[in-house]
Parts: C-alpha cells; sequence; structure tokens
C-alpha cells in the first residue's frame, strides 16, 4: 500500500522460466521510468532512475527504485530494455490509508510478549528457536524514547517467502547491539494453522507482508520496508 511523496518499489526480474535467482547472471543496476497513467495518456513523473540489486541473504535477488509521487494515481514502471507496458501500480492520498508511512506517528498498540502472548500461540515462528524480539510491546517502546524497528512477518506461513530472511536481516543487527534502538517482530497469525489474524494485522490494517517500520525517538515513521529487503538495505537506513 503506497502513499504520496516517498515511494519504494523493489522489483524482481523473470524470465520465462521463472523468476531469476542470484544463480542467474543478473545486473548489478537496473535503470528505469515512472509514467502516471491517464485514460489513453501516459505522463512522464521521472525517468533515469536508477536502482542497485540486493540479494543479501537471499534466493532472487531485488532492486528497489527510490522515488517521490507527489500526486494521488495510477503509475507504471518501465525498465530500460523491458516490456513496454511495464509494472503498474497505485498510489493513495495519506488519509486514505491506515498503514503508518514515512512520517506518520506510529500507530501505538500493546503487541504479544514472552510475558503477555495475547492469546497469540505461537508468539513467533521462526525455527528451531523462537526469536528474541517479543521482550516489550510496541507501546513500551514507543513510550521509551528510543527509536523503533518493528518486522510484521510469519516465517513459518510467509505469503512472499521473505519473512523469514527479513527476520534474520533485523536479528543480525539487533545482536549486534545498536544503541538507541528497540527491536520487535510481531506475527501475523494468531494460531499454529494461520487462520486468525494477530492483533498487529487489525491494529495496523495491514493486508501484506512483510513490512518493517523503523521510527526516530519520537515515534514518527523515517522508513518502511515492504515485501523484501535484505540487511545491506535495512543497515543503510539505521547505521
Amino acid at each position: 500500500i503506497l502513499a504520496t511523496r516517498p515511494v519504494r518499489l523493489p522489483v524482481s526480474l523473470a524470465n520465462g522460466g521463472g523468476l531469476l535467482t542470484v544463480a542467474d547472471d543478473t545486473p548489478s543496476k537496473l535503470s528505469a521510468r515512472v509514467e502516471r497513467i491517464d485514460g489513453n495518456r501516459n505522463e512522464l513523473v521521472v525517468e533515469d532512475l536508477v536502482a542497485t540489486r540486493h540479494d543479501a541473504n537471499l534466493a532472487t535477488p531485488y532492486w528497489p527504485f527510490l522515488l517521490n509521487v507527489p500526486n494521488p494515481g495510477f503509475y507504471r514502471l518501465v525498465l530500460d530494455g523491458g516490456p513496454q507496458d511495464g509494472a503498474a501500480f497505485q498510489v493513495f492520498s495519506r488519509g486514505e490509508i491506515v498503514v503508518p508511512a514515512v512520517g506518520d506517528a506510529m500507530i501505538s498498540f500493546d503487541t504479544p510478549t514472552f510475558s503477555d502472548a495475547r492469546e497469540v500461540d505461537p508468539i513467533c515462528t521462526r525455527r528451531p528457536e523462537p526469536c528474541r524480539l517479543h521482550d516489550v510491546t510496541l507501546r513500551e517502546a514507543l513510550g521509551s524514547g528510543a527509536a523503533v524497528a518493528l518486522l510484521v512477518g510469519t516465517p513459518a506461513h510467509c505469503s512472499t517467502g521473505t519473512c523469514t530472511p527479513a527476520l534474520d536481516a533485523l536479528l543480525s543487527l539487533a545482536e549486534r547491539g545498536r544503541a538507541g534502538i528497540t527491536f520487535l517482530h510481531a506475527e501475523v497469525y494468531a494460531d499454529e494453522n494461520a487462520t486468525k489474524v494477530s492483533p498487529v494485522v487489525e491494529a495496523l490494517s495491514m493486508n501484506y507482508e512483510p513490512a518493517l517500520f523503523l521510527t526516530d525517538e519520537n515515534g514518527v515513521v523515517t522508513a518502511r520496508l515492504d515485501a523484501v529487503f535484505d540487511e545491506v538495505e535495512l543497515r543503510s537506513l539505521i547505521s
């Protein structure tokens, strides 16, 4: 769910055989343009966009394009050398979506913890052991005056297959003891069979995973990584 202004568009490449993997010969950088789609007219919004390949501990590389989109509407990303119809996406006005975007105050609520799972079982589906990022609630973290990194994703039932590497990337940075940042993880489902969504999904009105929210010391969202990210991209935001 994309809101106006800062927009991140991670893309992967595919051929007739499916998604290209890290074993394939893929370019280190991709270039593209973005057009606004308005009926039968296409308006060039930005050209000469460049994205660098990311593939740290991932089976499938991705390229995140970063741009500012000031107006809501329908757009498409057209890769240089790719199909001319590109990949369509929609951008909403800030008031149309509930999921916190960059510049919004993070929604404060009580995420499940080891001491109070709030009817979420298992509290963490990482294997073989649950991760340790369930000691405090999001409300407590936001009230502590520290920056917060919250990952919403379910390793056991991830719809994109990227939740486990996302959590591993977050844990890698957390284990290095990044000063002034509280790291949290919250599951998408409240039960082992993935039949009921967890409190975090309801509180944030989410319909996708994974998503990583980064806030400053005042609880304002400074970055949001959707769908896929690696440790390199994450480290560039919080180092």
